[in-house]
């Protein structure tokens, strides 16, 4: 998915956007970047790194003792190389962006058939979007206007950062499906995606950006440069899976919804189990909920390893990934052995390496073990964020489940969406015969919307519903 901090002050910003970015590491894997510029000058320090084995912190800390400069823009990416440093009729600048673009084959098409269009080639052939997306900002006449006909262009979403000899532009993508969140302090303003990253660098909340608001970000403060519009479509996995327990989203606290989601799961049912466990680490703001609500004891049965094992998903290779989930998770027989435990978790997408996990479960010596999905039966593929390795929507246990009840691949009718239908309740029971689990049952939308609790006119369900 990707994650960047921005920040514009009137001393040497570097320590502030050195550990600023490094807050966003959760949404990436792939590649770091940071860039600076010191005020009305035009040398900018840029780096940028492969994190797939090495943490950010570690892979910059050299550089950070050659970086200066009062603005500076940093980024986590999951696919392409950031920042760009960019040289057009609007000056040197660079930039970072975040979403995902669905039509960069014909916007990079129509840059070709313009006199003199062209992009330097990556990956396979590729173009980076973030150089594409360069391209549409310098077709007009300033920032402003190049990044609204950025927007509006692109099919899918865009945030970014530019970082100018004059400050910081930072723009939230049209339908605000990700965070922009605006911190200041004495002397210093800051844009993040994380509001985590402000805590232990001072920074307080000012305002977050509303979707498709452009400001400039300098040492004196924020100036609106296009007010943006009024309908939002933020993406709910935000508060699911993807956000840090520390931030905040339009006011509403990614640990404290998880908790009221787990607690939302619980009151559905009164079963009998002895313990309630969360999958590290997602899953554990949502079991702690649903024990407080339902009187059971939360436990750490399984306690992972996190001083050397990277994240699970890190490797492009399934087999790898399946390796290091294995490899970080350790249980804990004696809190396992002779015990009927209900699992929390954000939520049930291939099944693969959670079917890993409840064999050793039951190879520890559990009588029962139950799980709780979050969030609603993964159902379609997100066509607004790069947030899923997933090739093709058959890779969604959910989808497969439906396909072969049903015969042949469908689109999921109505009632697999419904959690009282027969039809549901079947799908969750062929899915728990898969993964070798007692039972499985997902968490409710509504449940989860307001859990939620910013309203669902302002929340992308698409993955679950297809409604964006």
């Amino acid at each position: 998915m990707g994650g960047f901090f921005g920040v514009a002050s009137k001393d040497d910003c570097i320590t502030d956007l050195y550990y600023g970015t490094d807050y966003h590491s959760h949404l990436g894997t792939m590649r770091g970047g940071m860039a600076s510029v010191n005020k009305g000058k035009l040398g900018f320090d840029r780096y940028i790194h492969d994190i797939r084995t090495t943490q950010f912190r570690s892979k910059f800390e050299d550089d950070v003792e050659r970086m200066s400069g009062n603005y500076g823009i940093g980024v986590i990416s999951d696919f392409d190389d950031q920042p760009l440093l960019i040289v057009s009729h609007l000056g040197k600048y660079s930039i970072v962006t975040v979403g995902r673009i669905n039509n960069i084959k014909e916007l990079a098409e129509s840059a070709f058939n313009e006199k003199g269009g062209h992009f330097a080639e990556v990956t396979e052939g590729e173009v980076n979007p973030t150089e594409l997306v360069a391209s549409l900002i310098n077709s007009k006449e300033n920032f402003t206007e190049g990044i609204r006909y950025a927007q509006d262009q692109i099919e899918g979403s865009c945030s970014l950062l530019i970082l100018t000899k004059d400050g910081v532009y930072a723009a939230r993508d049209k339908y605000g499906r990700t965070p922009i969140v605006i911190g200041s302090k004495a002397g210093s303003f800051a844009a993040t995606m994380e509001s985590c990253s402000f805590f232990n660098l001072d920074y307080t909340h000012k305002k977050d950006l509303t979707p498709g608001e452009i400001v400039l970000m300098t040492e004196d403060g924020i100036e609106q440069l296009y007010a943006g519009g009024k309908e939002m479509k933020m993406c709910s996995f935000l508060w699911v899976y993807y956000g840090y327990p520390a931030s905040t989203y339009e006011g509403r606290n990614v640990e404290e919804s998880r908790n009221a989601c787990g607690a939302k799961l619980a009151a559905q049912e009164n079963i009998d189990v002895d313990t309630i466990c969360g999958i590290p680490d997602s899953g554990i703001g949502h079991g702690l909920g649903y024990a407080a609500a339902s009187g059971v004891p939360y436990r750490r049965t399984f306690v992972k390893y996190t001083p050397t094992w990277p994240r699970s998903f890190m490797p492009q290779n399934q087999n790898a990934r399946n390796l290091v989930a294995r490899m970080k998770l350790i249980p804990v027989t004696q809190l396992i052995k002779d015990r009927k435990l209900l699992f929390c978790e954000d939520s049930i997408v291939r099944g693969t390496q959670l079917r890993d996990n409840i064999k050793r479960v039951f190879e520890t010596g559990a009588k029962e073990v139950h799980m709780r999905a979050a969030c609603p039966p993964l159902l379609f593929g997100c066509p607004y964020l790069n947030f899923s390795r997933s090739k093709s929507v058959l890779d969604l246990i959910a989808r497969r489940k439906i396909n072969e009840m049903e015969g042949a691949e469908v689109e999921p009718p109505a009632e697999y969406l419904d959690p009282d239908s027969d039809k549901h309740k079947e799908m969750c029971r062929r899915i728990a015969e898969h993964l070798g689990i007692t039972s499985v049952k997902y968490q409710r939308l509504d449940d989860l919307l307001d859990a939620i609790g910013i309203g669902e006119e302002k929340l992308c369900t698409y993955c679950w519903n297809k409604k964006g």
